[in-house]
């Protein structure tokens, strides 16, 4: 008979094998596909030196398929080989500090593969909690946030508050690096929490900093939404912004410094150093100079009596960027260069860094103070130095895998230099090595300093920006067109950017990296209009039936167009002839369609698609006018988001069915009321007499969880939604109201579209009759329509502005008919039926009622 406490142990290991079985979601059959989350990595012999500097041979046998063996064992009833193959890898002190060493020195690959080394089962919570945070490290949230919430199983069977606070705060960094800020703010806090109950400072400290950094990310949102909001010319919203910003700029003060007292009394030099260079550029947001100053000093008093490390290099490349940072309240901009800044004191920093580094060696930490200090010869106009240096960089980040991540700078920073010294050819090719370079790894970088290391996905649409402009001033030896070609693949690929900057979501982008064909390879008679906004002029790159690409200037700064597009838009939304002038419409016409208009006469182009930039999204294109006829009377008129999105073939509508979701009730939500729109019953009322087999949501019936299950239930090619609508600066400011009071987010209808548009369920057609529902801000408008097309429906209907109710339904019915009925393209539709709401005169005539409706996507 086994004694009680060898029956307790196996109790204890049956137990923790169900927890992980269930944690995982998976049933005992499929207990192989769990293993696999711990064998990611290739498990591989090698030769380490202990501390005796002999060589050790640490076990390739894989924890993994210990857990799988023991288990078998157990389900044959051999209890004894169960407790046999609960071995512990030999000498596990030494690879424990070896997997430290690794994720220390940024090589978190190596860790991972060593962490299944270890099976102790006392310490497997915590090796799932090194493991994950690897993962973090990597930029995988999502595979650090499922092996997170495996340790919090395990902490919880064994009521390990400190477990339980490591997990959380590991997990609290996942929801941080993939977004979710929210989430990260509640998990650090408890997780702070259970750290001061269990009296363990490391886990406190470490808890508070990610606190600190995740209210930094925050604050640098709401300051980056302020900016847009008066770039909009909203002052009121860009104050509220800029007032949200600095409360969480408060926050993360607070936060380093209950973390900085802590190790100041722990004597932890290192951790205050670093959170010292942290707090200086919230402080300098916030204009508390006094504290700026005395936190420099005392971080330079420190760092100069730090001993020889990698902290210590890293330490000195922070502070010097934030030596630059201080003339500005704004973040640092890589590509710029300040002025007024301790130049002198950043070099002697970055020249410190280089020896140190070179010394351990980090050549990580090499590449990146080379290219620092290439960046300020770059600003001191140095060029020959600035270049020199700025190769170093990138030979150090090639020596090891775990400095690449600073590859794609350097190549930027060089094109930067070399288009500086009036080598064009150059130059692009560096650009299109840092713009390749990003695209492969930039969903991995983690920006831990957020303050201090640039914004991979704002980066991108620089870099892009930069390299168009240089493609646009470049003379082409062998043709105009086959040049212009290679700059419309730089565009789109810009758009796709953009799109994922404003999503900032991992599926997303996976979405986005499927893309479809390429339009151009279709012989359609279509003309696509390209534009690039640039600071002091705008391209027009036109692509042509016949396969040629043309470009014309339009000799205005970004801010003198941008006051046109304005005039323009403020005359059709406020549906007033005395602020409405054609000549307006015609100056635009001017700019942007005229000096096609004899290619596309003689071409006979009947669809005209426009794939704009910045303000230009906001412009109705239909309402342009050649001096006597709107651009819709000649032409059917689309726009897209990227070719990469657009499928490029037409699907037979006849058998189609539509699903038709409506409000037409008042509704009260966030504390506003938003009266019922009286025409929407009828609208929904044509859609299913003209499309057979079609279904209707309405108020109550219209809700998240009725909307995602009919979807799933059902193929339905048509969605049409009819309600009022929000759209604000940042995605989740940006939703439908819907029945029962509630609303639903772009996040939310992102995802239930995304699930459903796959294969045969594809969503051919979204149409929105809602309130502004393509309308987004200058720099992204994005919008609730541009979010569909992203995630998979082939087309979306929308509108500009806010719309006439009456109206909407005339002009929804046509569409149907011309397109449903009689077979039309999607854009000749819509083109027809806003040709007769004009043919109806009077108030109908005029563009407030037929303009704003515009298609995105596919047009046939």
């Amino acid at each position: 008979m086994l004694s009680r406490h060898r029956v307790s142990n196996i109790r204890r290991l049956l137990q923790f094998l169900f927890i992980c079985i269930f944690a995982c979601g998976l049933c005992i059959k499929y207990f192989p596909s769990w293993v696999r989350i711990f064998s990611e990595a290739i498990p591989v012999q090698t030769i380490v030196k202990n501390e005796y500097n002999q060589d050790f041979l640490a076990p390739a046998s894989d924890f993994s398929q210990l857990l799988e063996q023991a288990w078998k064992r157990y389900e044959a009833r051999n209890v004894q080989g169960a407790i046999a193959h609960r071995q512990i890898a030999a000498n596990t002190t030494i690879v424990e500090n070896l997997v430290r060493v690794y994720h220390e020195i940024g090589e978190s690959k190596k860790a991972i593969a060593y962490y299944r080394q270890i099976n102790d089962w006392s310490k497997v919570g915590l090796i799932i909690i090194e493991q994950a945070q690897a993962y973090n490290s990597l930029g995988k949230p999502n595979k650090a946030r499922m092996l997170s919430e495996i340790a919090l199983q395990i902490a919880h069977s064994y009521n390990d508050d400190g477990l339980e606070s490591a997990a959380l705060r590991v997990r609290g960094e996942a929801h941080r690096i993939a977004g979710n800020y929210y989430k990260a703010i509640s998990d650090l806090n408890f997780s702070i929490k259970l750290a001061q109950d269990s009296h363990n400072v490391a886990y406190q400290t470490a808890a508070l900093n990610q606190l600190g950094i995740t209210y930094i990310n925050l604050a640098q949102k709401n300051y980056k939404y302020a900016k847009t909001a008066l770039n909009t010319d909203d002052n009121n919203e860009a104050q509220d912004f800029q007032k949200q910003a600095q409360q969480f700029d408060l926050k993360a003060l607070a936060a380093f410094q209950d973390s900085s007292n802590i190790s100041r009394t722990y004597k932890d030099k290192i951790n205050e150093i670093n959170l010292l260079i942290d707090s200086i550029p919230p402080a300098n947001r916030l204009g508390k100079s006094q504290l700026v100053t005395a936190k420099l000093q005392l971080v330079l008093w420190l760092l100069e009596r730090l001993p020889i490390s990698d902290a210590k290099a890293y330490a000195a490349i922070n502070l010097s960027e934030v030596l630059q940072y201080l003339p500005s309240e704004q973040n640092l901009d890589f590509a710029k260069c300040p002025a007024n800044y301790r130049e002198s004191q950043a070099i002697d920093l970055l020249n410190q860094a280089i020896s140190i580094a070179q010394n351990l060696p980090n050549y990580r930490a090499l590449s990146f103070a080379f290219g620092h200090l290439g960046h300020i010869y770059e600003c001191k106009h140095d060029y020959e130095q600035a270049l020199k240096l700025t190769q170093q960089a990138q030979q150090a980040a090639q020596i090891k895998p775990n400095a690449q991540d600073s590859l794609y700078l350097w190549y930027w920073q060089t094109g930067r230099i070399l288009k500086s010294q009036n080598r064009p050819r150059e130059a692009i090719a560096a650009y299109e090595q840092a713009v390749s370079t990003l695209e492969n790894i930039y969903t991995q970088i983690v920006v831990t300093h957020p303050d201090l290391q640039l914004d991979p996905y704002d980066t991108l649409e620089w870099i892009y920006h930069e390299l168009i402009a240089l493609k646009l001033t470049l003379e082409d030896d062998e043709g105009e067109s086959s040049h212009l070609y290679s700059v419309i693949t730089s565009l789109d690929a810009l758009k796709l950017a953009e799109i994922r900057n404003y999503f900032r979501k991992d599926d997303v982008a996976i979405t986005l990296h499927q893309a479809k064909a390429d339009l151009l390879s279709v012989k359609t008679i279509t003309a696509v209009f390209w534009s690039i906004v640039l600071e002091d002029r705008t391209a027009i790159v036109v692509y042509l039936p016949n396969g040629e690409t043309k470009l014309e200037w339009i000799k205005l700064d970004r801010q003198s167009f941008k006051d046109e597009i304005n005039k323009f838009r403020l005359g059709l939304e406020r549906r007033s002839d005395i602020l409405y002038h054609r000549s307006q419409a015609q100056k635009l016409y001017d700019l942007i369609i005229r000096p096609f208009a004899v290619d596309l006469e003689s071409l006979q182009v009947k669809t005209l698609v426009f794939i704009p930039d910045n303000f230009l999204r906001s412009v109705p294109m239909a309402a342009l006018n050649d001096g006597n006829n709107f651009l819709i009377q000649k032409y059917a008129i689309a726009s897209t988001l990227s070719l990469s999105l657009t499928d490029p073939f037409k699907l037979k509508s006849e058998k189609f069915r539509a699903l038709a979701v409506g409000l037409t009730q008042d509704a009260k939500v966030d504390g506003r009321i938003y009266k019922a729109l009286s025409n929407i019953k009828q609208e929904i009322k044509q859609v299913l007499m003209l499309i057979p087999g079609s279904k209707q949501l309405l108020d109550q019936n219209f809700t998240h969880d009725r909307l995602q299950a009919e979807l799933h239930r059902s193929v339905y090619p048509i969605v049409h939604i009819a309600t009022h609508a929000e759209f604000g600066i940042a995605p989740e400011d940006t939703f439908l109201i819907i029945g029962n009071n509630e609303k639903l987010t772009i996040r939310d209808l992102y995802r239930i579209i995304q699930d459903v548009s796959q294969g045969i369920s594809t969503v051919d057609l979204l149409l929105l009759t809602a309130c502004e529902t393509a309308r987004g801000n200058d720099n992204t408008n994005l919008g609730l329509a541009s979010m569909a097309v992203s995630a998979g429906v082939r087309s979306t209907f929308a509108s500009l502005w806010s719309i006439d109710d009456a109206a909407t339904e005339i002009l929804v019915t046509k569409f149907y008919q011309y397109w449903y009925q009689y077979g039309f393209s999607k854009a000749e539709a819509l083109q027809k039926a806003q040709q007769d709401l004009i043919a109806l005169g009077k108030k109908y005539a005029h563009p407030y009622y037929w303009a704003p409706f515009i298609l995105l996507g596919n047009w046939l």
